[in-house]
């Protein structure tokens, strides 16, 4: 159980860290955000991709989830600082 989580953690990082490195421009976000958004973005990407029918029939490492993943954490980063830039700070 606490590895489960501590892997959910690192992968949130690993998948979150890539995610702004692909992104354009600079990102104003925290780190305990990057994890929470990778991880989120982590996994709805491998159940998308297994909605559409990928199976890792060789083994080994899934690259495609991992791929979809970046992608959908891209997408929830920047909806995430879509919606954070429109609030009115004091």
């Amino acid at each position: 159980m606490i590895g489960t989580i501590i892997s959910a953690i690192i992968v949130g990082l690993i998948i979150g860290a890539l995610a702004r490195l692909v992104m354009p421009g600079k990102q104003d976000i925290g780190i305990i955000m990057t994890i929470i958004l990778g991880a989120v973005g982590s996994l709805l990407g491998s159940w998308l991709t297994y909605q559409f029918g990928y199976h890792n029939s060789n083994g080994g490492w899934e690259i495609i989830p991992f791929i979809v993943g970046i992608v959908v954490a891209v997408l929830l980063i920047a909806g995430y600082l879509a919606l954070r830039g429109r609030t009115v700070r004091s």
